[in-house]
């Protein structure tokens, strides 16, 4: 899969407002009211990210889930990114 241009990457945002890209990597920040919210919100995603077959860097403390993503064949932010990044929020939006 390709490294997508800087302007799609953009206009993929518009849908994905609490992203931002950070050193070359789409980046959020998810609060959950506590722990087991988030460790909730890791344990839907994971079964999303297997099948997808494509994982994120992503970094759990108490309520905060830190995510990172970027696909490191293409070297870059890919459409598998911006997907993983759409499904997660909709796993976040529920356990809000």
């Amino acid at each position: 899969m390709p490294k997508l241009p800087e302007a799609i990457i953009s206009a993929a945002l518009t849908a994905l407002p609490r992203w931002t890209v950070v050193q070359g990597k789409l980046h959020r920040d998810y609060v959950f009211p506590d722990f087991i919210h988030a460790f909730a919100f890791m344990t839907a995603a994971a079964i999303g990210i297997e099948k997808q077959n494509h994982h994120p860097e992503w970094f759990n403390v108490y309520n905060k889930v830190t995510v990172d993503l970027t696909t490191h064949d293409a070297g870059g932010i890919t459409q598998k990114d911006i997907d993983l990044a759409l499904a997660m929020e909709g796993l976040a939006n529920k356990l809000a």
